[in-house]
């Protein structure tokens, strides 16, 4: 008897850790019965705005990123405010593009199930495609089955995103929050090997890094002089490539730019501040490595907070809650 309780017992706890564990009710094909053609609509869209814009990579990957550090990946990083208080409005998220080419995909899925498909699933699954398209193979698996948030708060999106300022002890309590490692860390901060940077996310680096008109010491001289001609001090509208010469191909490159003090925000050097997070980033340096590690990583991190089976609604439109 008492071993049969045992075993109920432990039957209860494993029930318990599966339906708590961070893929919580995510699953794969989810949209089999309901949408069958649901993945190659979103997958076809995408790649057709890829294909005229290699730019749309690095944007939807970021859109992504900073949807799911904010109340979970539940699309709310999409929706408008009347009275400009929404996430996008945030300044982290006032440089996010890509929101059309999400409303282009939304539009089509609908044609073919109206109702069915979530905003927040077509987001992680264009973030996919859209990386995955140069390489002609999906390059991480991503679970279906979110369902859409019906709140979106500025102040939300200023309190969790990770700044480009941040100290690796504040990124590390940034991601523990969101149930990521440090692994997890260095691996999804690869992303920036594509898309750019606004030179407010590192002016303080080349200008007054401690408030006295000075230079982080930790940055490369001759990049610094570089940076320096490109971004004057207080210029808010330039960009520069977060991987010079790189920023369109998805590769290992940013782990060799940060290695050679070249990293363009102090959330990128500070990686080398943390000895494991150094080693980590001298490893996936190694390309196999690394796409083994993000696609991980990103599968981690796409399934956040999810809202699934009842929980939010599933938009008709990806900027509006349902009325």
């Amino acid at each position: 008897m008492m071993k049969l309780n045992s075993l109920i017992l432990l039957f209860v706890v494993l029930i318990s850790f599966l339906e708590g564990s961070q893929c919580g009710n995510l699953s794969k094909n989810f949209y089999k019965k309901t949408c069958k053609d649901a993945e190659t609509i979103i997958k076809q869209t995408t790649e057709k705005h890829v294909a005229s814009n290699p730019a749309v990579p690095a944007r939807l990957l970021r859109m992504h990123f900073h949807d799911c550090f904010v109340r979970g990946c539940d699309g709310s990083v999409l929706l408008n405010s009347t009275n400009n208080n929404a996430e996008k409005d945030a300044i982290p998220n006032q440089t996010l593009l890509g929101f059309d080419v999400i409303d282009d995909i939304k539009e089509e899925v609908e044609k073919k199930c109206p109702g069915v498909v979530s905003c927040a699933d077509i987001l992680a699954l264009a973030a996919r495609d859209s990386v995955s398209y140069s390489f002609k193979k999906s390059m991480w698996e991503v679970l279906t089955g979110r369902r859409d948030g019906k709140v979106s708060q500025m102040s939300e999106a200023l309190q969790n995103i990770p700044a480009p300022f941040f100290n690796f002890t504040q990124l590390k309590q940034n991601f523990a929050s969101k149930g990521l490692t440090v692994h997890d860390l260095v691996v999804l901060s690869g992303g920036h090997t594509i898309g750019v940077g606004h030179c407010t996310g590192f002016n303080n680096r080349l200008y007054n890094f401690t408030g006295k008109g000075d230079q982080d010491p930790s940055l490369d001289k001759d990049y610094a002089k570089m940076l320096k001609t490109k971004c004057p001090p207080n210029d808010q509208k330039t960009t520069v490539q977060m991987d010079p010469g790189s920023a369109l191909k998805f590769d290992t490159s940013y782990y060799n730019v940060v290695l050679n003090n070249k990293g363009l925000f102090t959330s990128d050097a500070t990686l080398l501040t943390n000895k494991i997070a150094r080693k980590t980033v001298s490893e996936l340096v190694e390309e196999s490595d690394f796409f083994t590690e993000f696609s991980q990583s990103m599968k981690r991190m796409g399934a956040i907070e999810v809202l699934t089976g009842t929980a939010g609604e599933i938009r008709k439109k990806c900027w509006a809650v349902n009325s």
